[in-house]
This record gives structure tokens, sequence and C-alpha cells, in this order.
């Protein structure tokens, strides 16, 4: 547990620098007089596209790399796992299919963006750039995960993409970039640019190697790969669409600058899922070790820390961001219509509370022998999804999509749970996850009534400190994770306030 921690926390530190960078884009991208509302919309939408076709393209084989690869390691010399060499062929070939479909497809894009989101259909072609770097980079990042990279691939893709975009946001302020024209083309090669970053990495430090020769592991498993990479491509294209989906209704029915206004809740929504994207990077080799050597204690153990840990984070992170979301769009200058996205954040966020609180499940059940039911609950989230997203999207504009959210996420992670617990009796949730809950409510009430009155940057300052002290204490004293007391130690001890 020691190894998932430190790499965790550092995983979390660095994404949220990322998003820290993010932020500094996202105040110039919606200040006035620098991009319009569907300028910044724009950029939205071509990594949910970009995600969409990612998702088709990589036929299922991301679980293939870090369920199977201890085989690999176990039965073989590294020079001879060729699981690396056909994930990047297959997936590369996966994209020439995402291409054709694409150029036959544009006709039904222009007919539904069209009208509301003409920009869209102007660089619709260039978001295929966008998508084959984020296809590679993936395949990548998930091989690097094996090797405990997961600091790694964090920072190249939480940290030096953004940078990527901070240096292209600068050129164009400063108009060595002259138009968005030119702007959103060499936006396009962000993601091929960090691919070719870790792909450089891998090849350097001999932990990528290539070769065309079957091994006897892909020979001895070729048919449980088949059937792994079918049932999981399914589910990762219902799981994807469910994710960008809301974004491309709204740009379908709203326009692009409603697609903006919501991106912005959504990105911010997103710095809550920080803890778990590091988390999940950290512990899905030891998940599937676990499942191989049959250690439900660890798994259990995993299971239930991942949940407190990420819950613990997601509840703070979101209450900081709630109580002041106003007065940041307000006091930092950006478009006041970026207010008119504060319901759905709220929304978004409790959403993200949600999925964060349940931990790794959907990891433990893709990496354990009942695989298959990842297709069959990402079925049951289209299911509600899909269909809500369009006609709520249709009665209340923005907020919508937001409440199809909490809707389908809520019913997707109840069922995982119930699974997960039916079959392998493992569970989530403890009595200090009730506890986490009712403090983050608790510590938002008071520093909501007490700085209510106070605006600007004096209020943003206040609420904030007040809070963290507050809500760390709070977690601090009530002891609602294992690991708390030894991160607390280590903080202690690196500011001098503990002796070793």
């Amino acid at each position: 547990m020691s190894t998932i921690r430190r790499q965790s926390i550092i995983s979390s530190f660095i994404i949220y620098i990322g998003f820290a960078v993010g932020a500094v884009n996202t105040y110039f991208f919606g200040r006035e007089g620098q991009f319009s509302v569907d300028e910044y919309g724009l950029t939205g939408i071509f990594v949910a596209i970009a995600s969409m076709m990612m998702a088709f393209a990589l036929m299922g084989l991301p679980p293939y790399i870090f369920k199977f690869y201890p085989y690999y390691k176990d039965h073989l010399p590294p020079k001879k796992i060729d699981m690396l060499t056909w994930a990047l062929l297959i997936s590369a070939a996966g994209f020439i299919a995402v291409m054709l479909a694409g150029w036959f497809l544009r006709d039904v894009i222009i007919r539904k963006f069209g009208e509301r989101s003409q920009l869209l259909v102007s660089y619709y072609y260039w978001i295929f750039p966008m998508g084959f770097g984020l296809t590679v980079y993936t395949i990548l990042e998930v091989y690097a995960w094996n090797f405990n990279k997961a600091v790694l691939t964090s920072y190249l893709r939480e940290v030096q993409w953004r940078i990527f975009t901070t240096i292209l946001i600068v050129l164009f302020s400063l108009h060595i970039i002259k138009d968005f024209d030119l702007f959103i083309k060499l936006y396009a090669f962000t993601y091929p640019a960090i691919a070719v970053i870790l792909f450089v990495y891998l090849v350097a430090t001999h932990k990528a190697h290539f070769t065309f020769t079957v091994s006897k592991v892909s020979k001895r498993y070729f048919k449980q790969i088949i059937r792994l990479c079918s049932f999981v491509y399914v589910g990762n294209l219902i799981q994807t669409t469910a994710l960008v989906f809301d974004s491309l209704v709204i740009a379908s029915l709203g326009g692009l600058a409603s697609a903006g206004i919501f991106g912005l809740a959504q990105y911010v929504t997103s710095v809550i899922q920080a803890p778990q994207r590091a988390i999940v990077a950290s512990s899905i080799s030891h998940l599937s070790r676990a499942w191989k050597e049959k250690d439900m204690e660890l798994l259990q153990r995993v299971y239930q820390r991942s949940s407190i840990n990420m819950l613990i984070f997601a509840c703070g992170i979101f209450i900081l961001i709630a109580l002041n979301y106003r007065d940041a769009i307000i006091t930092f200058g950006l478009k006041s219509s970026f207010l008119l996205g504060f319901n759905a954040f709220l929304i978004l966020g409790i959403t993200r509370v949600i999925d964060l609180g349940v931990g790794v499940s959907s990891q433990i059940i893709a990496t354990s022998t009942k695989w298959k039911f990842e297709l069959t609950s990402g079925l049951i989230l289209l299911a509600f999804m899909l269909p809500l997203s369009y006609i709520l999207a249709k009665q209340y504009g923005i907020i919508g999509p937001a409440i199809a959210n909490l809707v389908a996420i809520s019913v997707y992670n109840i069922v995982r749970i119930g699974f997960l617990w039916k079959k392998f009796r493992l569970f989530p949730f403890t009595i200090q996850s009730l506890y986490a809950t009712i403090l983050a409510a608790a510590c938002y009430t008071i520093c909501y009534f007490l700085f209510r009155e106070i605006h600007g940057l004096p209020g943003l300052v206040l609420r904030s400190l007040a809070f963290i002290i507050l809500f760390g204490a709070g977690v601090i004293g009530l002891k609602l994770s294992p690991d708390v007391k030894p991160v607390w130690q280590t903080i202690l001890k690196r500011v001098r306030l503990k002796k070793d």
C-alpha cells in the first residue's frame, strides 16, 4: 500500500499542477477580448471528439495491456515481449478505420452542427491529428504503468499537454500566431507531441521493445485476449460515448457558445477527478497481480482505501470550488456568460463525488475473471445517459445533461457496487465514508455563512483558507483514512516540525 500511496500522492500533486496550468489557460480563453466563447467551446469539442476517435481506435487494448502484462513479464525476456508492437499496430489500423468513417460521416456532421457550430464544421478534419496522438499516447501510457511510471505519464498528460496549450496562447496573445486559424491547427498537434515524448522515453530507457515474432504467451492466451478485447472494446465505446455525449448534444442544440459555458463547468469539475486518475494509474498493476495471486485481502484493502481517499479529496475540492465559483469568475474578469454554468457545475460536481467515492471498482472488475461485466454495466450507463441527455438538453439547456450525468452515474455505480459484493464480497464503504460526507457539508455551511458578504480577492482567500483548515483538521482529527497519519507525518518531517 505504501507504493500505491506514494505514487498516488505524487501523481495527484502533478495533476493539480496541471490543473493550475489549465486554470491559467482557461483564464486567457475566457477573459474579455481574447478568444470568443465559440472559439473556447471549439477547443473543448476538439478534445471530446478526439476522445471518441480514440475509443473506437483503441480496440479494447488498454485492459489487455495491464491485465496480461504480468504473464508476459513472468514468462518472457524483455526483448521478446511483443505486446506493445501489436497494441500499436492494431490501434493504428483502428484509427485508419476511424478516419475512413469520419470522411464518410462528414455530411452528417454538417447537418447536425452546421447551423449553430460552424467553426466545428470548418476545422473538422483537424481533429484527426489530435485523435491519433491521443490514441497512441493512451497505448504508451497504459504500457508505462506496468513499470510504475504513473508519475511520468501523469505529468505528460496533465501538465505538459497544458503547457503546450499555454505556449500557443502566449504566442497568440503576442500576435506571433496571427489568427485563430493557425492557433487551432497547431492545437491539434498537442497530443501527438506528448505521444512522441513518451515514445522516445520508453525506447531510450529500454522499456519498449519491438518484435514482429508472435510470442508463446500471445499464442497461449490468444483466445482469452480476443474475448477480453472484444467485450472491453464495446464497453469502452459505451463509457466514452457517455462521457462526451453531453458536450456534443449541447454543441448541436445550443451551439459552441453553450458548449463553452458547459465546458468550463466540466473543466472545473474535472479538477475533482485528479485523485482518481492518480490512484488508478498507481494501483492498476497491483490489482492485476493481486487477481493473478488470488489475494482477496489486498483487493479489499485497496478497494476501501481508494474509496475513502478519493471521497475525502473529492468532497474537499468540490466544496472549495463551490464556495468560490461565482466570485472567481467575477474577480478575474471572465466573461459573465460563464456564470450561467454554476448550476450545471453543482450537479456535475456531486456526480464526480459519487463516482470517486466508489474507489477503483471499475479497475477491480476489469482485472478480474468477471471482466465481461464491464460491458453489462456500461450498457446500463448508456441506456440512461443518451436518451436523458438529449431529452433534458432540449428542455432545460446546459443543466439537462448535468442531471442526466447524475442519474446515470449513480445507477451505474450502484450496480457495480452490488456486483462486487455479490460475486467477491468486496465493498468500498465504511463508517468513515459517512463521516467524511458530513464533515464536508458542515465545513461548507460554516464557511458560506461566515464569508458570504465578503467578495473579491479577500473573499476568495478567506473562504479558501478557512475551509482548508477546518476540513483538513477534521480529516486528521477523525482519522478518516489509514493513509492520513503517514502522509501528515511526512509533511511534518518535510517542514521540519517533527524529528525523524
